[in-house]
């Protein structure tokens, strides 16, 4: 009867390390997410002194965010540079960033933002590792 409650607890023991082993690589399968905009300021000034800090705020709250570039020096390697600065973030995955992008403390900053610029703005899965 002992050994019955061994297989059982063996059992029972690998399932809940198979369970957790799933979770991990379920946690791993979303990419991070890198959100590029193209952004042509009408006032720069009060862009930067308005809109930027408000919107900065608001895209924190994603998960996983990070500023990778922010200016307005762009070089062209072949073709046409963009004439707008680009702005490029990080986010944890596309989910985070679209949820950021999306709420409503961005939304109401972009209010603010609208008044000085016109943005294009999309996102990209990155490369798995």
């Amino acid at each position: 009867m002992k050994s019955n409650y061994k297989i059982a607890i063996a059992l029972v023991a690998g399932a809940a390390i198979g369970g957790a082993a799933i979770q991990g690589l379920h946690a791993q399968a979303k990419p991070a997410a890198y959100v590029v905009a193209e952004i042509d300021l009408s006032n720069p000034e009060a862009f930067v002194k308005e809109f930027a800090p408000l919107a900065q705020k608001a895209l924190a709250t994603g998960s996983g965010y990070k500023a990778i570039a922010r200016g307005n020096k762009t070089v062209s390697i072949e073709g046409a540079a963009p004439k707008s600065r680009i702005v490029i973030n990080h986010f944890d995955n596309m989910d985070e960033a679209l949820k950021a992008y999306n709420s409503a403390a961005y939304k109401d900053a972009r209010k603010i933002g609208d008044k000085y610029a016109t943005f294009r703005i999309y996102a990209t899965e990155a490369v798995a590792p």
